[in-house]
């Protein structure tokens, strides 16, 4: 895997780089990822957010290896709540969700959509599959988290230690109604 990956949106207005290699390659299913999946690829031109088995991918990548190098002022916010603990930021351009990001958080789950064809890294894991009806219809190629497990945090802590324990801001103007 390339030590730069250059990702955009859709229509290619927002474009942004993340360095280096991720924290972790997942698929959530969690109740909270699936809704906002649901509304977010229903918005006009919007790609697909949901996979083949209703989980939607990331790429978890720490915040101070991300960098913005177009079409930031075209960023949106999304929140399932006026008091969620969580946004998704979309490309108001194109309907693109472009990454999740949890309050205080040192790390940004990408969106497995905005890698080119063919360059996305392997899926490592499934977490939240305890919130799926019936889990047993997923396939067994990586392990399949009923939550997120030990490694999954110690990965999230190391990187923040990497990070001197800082949260870096990621300021968006305006949000979307999905």
């Amino acid at each position: 895997m390339s030590l730069v990956q250059h990702l955009a949106c859709a229509c290619g207005e927002v474009e942004l780089t993340a360095e280096k290699a991720p924290i972790a390659s997942v698929e959530c299913y969690c109740d909270s990822c699936r809704a906002a999946g649901l509304r977010l690829q229903r918005l006009p031109g919007a790609p697909p957010v949901l996979g083949g088995h209703g989980g939607t991918r990331y790429v978890l990548h720490r915040k101070d290896r991300i960098r913005f190098a177009g079409g930031r002022e075209r960023m949106k916010a999304f929140r399932l709540s006026p008091d969620a603990g969580s946004r998704r930021i979309v490309a108001g351009c194109c309907h693109t969700p472009l990454f999740l990001e949890f309050k205080g958080g040192h790390w940004l789950s990408l969106y497995g959509g905005l890698w080119p064809a063919g360059t996305l890294p392997p899926l490592q894991m499934r977490t939240m599959t305890g919130d799926l009806a019936d889990p047993s219809a997923l396939p067994d190629d990586v392990p399949n988290l009923r939550r997120q497990s030990g490694p999954f945090f110690l990965a999230l802590l190391k990187a923040w230690i990497a990070m001197g324990f800082r949260s870096p801001r990621i300021p968006v103007e305006g949000d979307i109604d999905a």
